[in-house]
């Protein structure tokens, strides 16, 4: 999270969430995001797979 303060590369995402809320609440709500991640996969024995930075920039423009 701190990377993404100054990162002109970091996902747009991250940066619009620190331009809205705190740091710690930002942070908080990322690990609470990867968490609920975790726990689907490890629940439904998923393989977790990277998503593509292409294909989500696509679909969020």
């Amino acid at each position: 999270m701190r990377v993404v303060r100054n990162d002109a590369r970091a996902r747009p995402r991250l940066k619009a969430l620190l331009a809205r809320r705190p740091f710690k609440v930002a942070a908080v709500a990322r690990a609470n995001e990867t968490a609920r991640i975790i726990w689907a996969l490890l629940n439904k024995g998923g393989i977790y797979r990277r998503p593509d930075p292409l294909a989500v920039t696509a679909v969020t423009q």
